[in-house]
């Protein structure tokens, strides 16, 4: 059996994205060190309770590859990564009061339920639910 174990979301600033997918958004950190030529490598994980079988890598944003990529997605108002949750407008409702910016508010998408927000480093996330 195969199962996806990381994926990266490309991020302004390490540390911020790591206090907001953390503080913010829930998340759980898995991992946090430097690497040998001192890069950050910070993944998060779903928070208590969850299966801890994937990972996000917040790498940082900068370079020839990341850069115009980032810019790219970000233009055409697609989002870096899809998020699930129970119950999205209770999420939504939760995440305003905190201060989060949605650049789209919750709604029906055919079998979905989605909001998009922005993650105040350089992204945006959907969050989403399935309806029924």
């Amino acid at each position: 059996m195969i199962k996806v174990a990381m994926t990266s979301v490309y991020v302004d600033d390490v540390a911020k994205a790591h206090a907001f997918y953390t503080g913010v958004l829930g998340f759980e950190t898995r991992t946090r060190t430097n690497l040998e030529d001192g890069t950050p490598f910070v993944t998060v994980g779903a928070g208590e309770g969850a299966q801890r079988d994937l990972e996000l890598l917040l790498e940082p944003g900068r370079g020839p590859v990341a850069e115009p990529y980032r810019r790219a997605v970000r233009e055409a108002g697609r989002p870096a990564i899809v998020l699930s949750v129970t119950d999205l407008r209770a999420e939504y409702e939760r995440l305003r009061g905190e201060g989060v910016h949605f650049v789209r508010e919750p709604r029906e998408e055919g079998p979905v339920l989605t909001a998009v927000l922005d993650d105040t480093v350089g992204n945006l996330v959907r969050l989403t639910q399935p309806k029924g």
